[in-house]
């Protein structure tokens, strides 16, 4: 338990506004009559903020890098090195919230502005943004027993993570007592029954309720795409997909995962008490700052009890214009050529996250003009739009996408989407409404452009249909783009541009390219955000002769290169020459050019 916290000593101090200037003017950092004007501002002689902040809020430029402000982060590294301690960026990801909340009361952190975010059976770390007081030391060592090392952090990051760790921690811990120990809540195959104990988490507790608020706002904040809830033996784990990535986030107590888990449910009007078969359910919620979100979740049993996943959907990520998309002028060309055909098909392919969705909606979105009439059959429907006519499957009912694709024919669409080309008779209704007179756009899981013919083929659609229905198909990939605040210019390494691109000599090498450093915008990683690559294969005369019940599909490779289409791979190339993205990146994302005769068509 930690002490009571005595008067300061006096020889603690806190930093004052004139002290940190004085010290900016005397390192050069600050111009002395800035600094002097800034003092006699009464506005600013705020005792409860920090200088740091009130100095940061002026957006003086640093006069170590002209083009850069004397942000926050800089002035925490120059304080830390001028008390003669380690700066830390506090990373929410790599801190232990229930373990760092108890080395000390919320209280006595707020009283000495600290944060715990670090202990182990040897010390414990505290972060502070006041280095000159030291009272507060003495009294945890003399507590915990423990060593303690303190390190320098940005004064609005302790402030918000004091009272964002102390409260999950309240909650957690709020939520396993109403629990009482009781794991009846939980279907798994290795239940834990304690006689005698029968308390069951509910779903509407206000403990478990704050504990969702919080995840969801979190994983808004963190730009994830995805949320797993994931049942253990033990405790649970909640991980969050950034950039494509999966990061750990936080353990939670597993009869509190399962309350959540119950509470999305609810949230998500999907069926609370089957905990035995998979379920489907989706919500609406506003970010912090009032944007509108929707979540797609899915839950599976596993051994230990539900696992929950959360697609987020964001209005703003989902619906871009083709540049944002990574569309290059000719990509963008070709693409054009195809979506604005009166009827036929198009298809987008590639394995599952690599962005066909965004890209069929950002499409349909700039097609859906108030003459056209766009309707969609999908499974499920990934985001509400109000210019589309969506449907959804539902197999239990017999709706599936033949069927589908059969209603909206009559339904006098324009143009048609259908959410994936599976079978036969899912392919045969796309090719009659595309005969028919109607636009069709279409995915299939395809490594490549021309396997999306074979494949098509091998499901039983006739060549001579395909011959008089297919107007092109388009493979993608997903791509994490360097971070513009740190990435760095290098030399290539002598074979790095080869291996990229040959044999395809059209794309000339450069002397250098960028590379991933990580900074704290980042969270280190070198990269934010992502962007698509893209293999277009415009459907022309030549590649139509090659398409038959027997088609070569190395055959059927070359003719589409010689016709103009760039490999995956080739259209990575550009993007790292343009400073986007990383040979490493692409080589991970793009699978390498296939057939060996592509070299006689450059």
């Amino acid at each position: 338990m930690t002490p009571a916290a005595p008067a300061p000593k006096a020889f603690d101090r806190r930093l004052t506004l004139r002290k940190v200037l004085d010290d900016l003017v005397a390192d050069q950092l600050v111009a002395k009559a800035a600094a002097d004007k800034l003092v006699s501002d009464r506005r600013f002689s705020r005792a409860e903020v920090h200088p740091l902040v009130v100095i940061t809020e002026q957006r003086w430029k640093d006069p170590r890098n002209p083009k850069k402000l004397l942000h926050l982060e800089a002035l925490t590294e120059w304080l830390a090195e001028k008390a003669g301690l380690p700066y830390l960026h506090v990373d929410p990801f790599k801190i232990d919230f229930a373990a760092v909340t108890k080395v000390m009361s919320s209280a006595f952190a707020e009283r000495y502005r600290i944060l715990p975010v670090g202990v182990n059976s040897r010390e414990a770390t505290i972060a502070t943004c006041e280095p000159y007081v030291r009272d507060w030391e003495e009294q945890l060592t003399q507590g915990l027993r423990l060593e303690i090392k303190r390190v320098v952090a940005n004064p609005l990051d302790i402030q918000s993570y004091l009272v964002e760790f102390y409260n999950l921690a309240r909650s957690v811990k709020g939520a396993t007592a109403q629990d009482k120990g009781a794991y009846s809540a939980i279907t798994n195959f290795e239940q834990l029954v304690q006689l005698g104990r029968s308390g069951k988490l509910d779903a509407n507790d206000q403990h478990v309720v704050h504990i969702c608020d919080w995840l969801f706002n979190y994983a808004f904040e963190q730009r994830a795409s995805d949320i797993h809830i994931e049942p253990r033996r033990d405790s649970g784990n909640v991980r969050f997909r950034i950039d494509g990535v999966l990061h750990q986030v936080y353990q939670i107590p597993t009869p509190v995962l399962a309350a959540m888990t119950s509470r999305i449910k609810v949230l998500g009007r999907m069926d609370v008490v089957e905990k035995r078969r998979p379920q489907d359910g989706r919500l609406k919620t506003v970010t912090p700052d009032g944007e509108e979100v929707e979540l797609r979740l899915s839950t599976m049993p596993t051994a230990f009890g539900e696992k929950l996943v959360m697609r987020i959907f964001s209005p703003e990520n989902l619906v871009k214009d083709y540049k944002e998309l990574g569309f290059s002028e000719d990509d963008e060309r070709k693409w054009n050529q195809m979506v604005t055909q009166p009827h036929g098909i198009i298809l987008v392919t590639g394995p599952t996250g690599s962005g066909k969705t965004t890209t069929l909606y950002s499409t349909l979105k700039q097609l859906a003009m108030p003459e056209v009439n766009v309707c969609t059959v999908e499974d499920p429907i990934e985001m509400v739009e109000p210019a589309f006519n969506q449907m959804q499957v539902q197999h239990s009912i017999g709706v599936d996408f033949a069927s589908g694709i059969r209603t909206l024919m009559r339904q006098d669409p324009d143009i048609i989407m259908v959410g994936e080309i599976r079978d036969l008779e899912t392919a045969e209704m796309a090719v009659q409404a595309a005969l028919t007179g109607h636009l069709v756009l279409s995915t299939l899981h395809t490594n490549d452009a021309p396997s999306a013919i074979t494949r098509l083929l091998d499901i039983g659609v006739p060549a001579y249909l395909l011959h008089s229905t297919i107007l092109g198909v388009m493979a993608q990939r997903l791509m994490r783009t360097l971070c513009p605040h740190c990435k760095e210019k290098r030399a290539l390494p002598d074979d790095a541009w080869e291996r990229l691109v040959a044999p395809w000599k059209a794309v000339n090498p450069k002397d250098a390219t960028y590379v991933a450093k990580g900074c704290l915008e980042c969270r280190m990683t070198g990269y934010m955000g992502r962007i698509g690559i893209y293999e277009l294969m415009l459907m022309t005369n030549d590649l139509r002769k090659e398409i038959s019940e027997k088609t070569d599909l190395e055959v059927l490779r070359d003719v589409a290169y010689r016709e103009g289409m760039k490999p995956l791979r080739i259209n990575g190339a550009l993007k790292v020459a343009a400073g986007i993205t990383t040979i490493d990146e692409v080589m991970t994302a793009a699978p390498p050019p296939a057939g060996d005769r592509r070299q006689q068509h450059r």
